[in-house]
């Protein structure tokens, strides 16, 4: 997944284009800079699963 498509992820979810997303263990090294560097990271939740996966939602007010 390229770089342009993790925060393009990020903006659907924080605009509620989509209502999760899945990072996995082999691209989650990429997707972490990206996500610190977001500007709404604090409106987003990751919620870790068995195998490494990650979902991220958007936190409930």
């Amino acid at each position: 997944m390229a770089e342009e498509n993790f925060e393009q992820l990020l903006d659907d979810l924080r605009n509620k284009k989509i209502d999760h997303f899945v990072i996995t263990p082999e691209n989650f090294q990429q997707f972490q800079p990206i996500f610190h560097s977001y500007a709404y990271r604090s409106q987003i939740k990751g919620e870790a699963q068995r195998g490494g996966k990650v979902i991220y939602q958007l936190r409930e007010r």
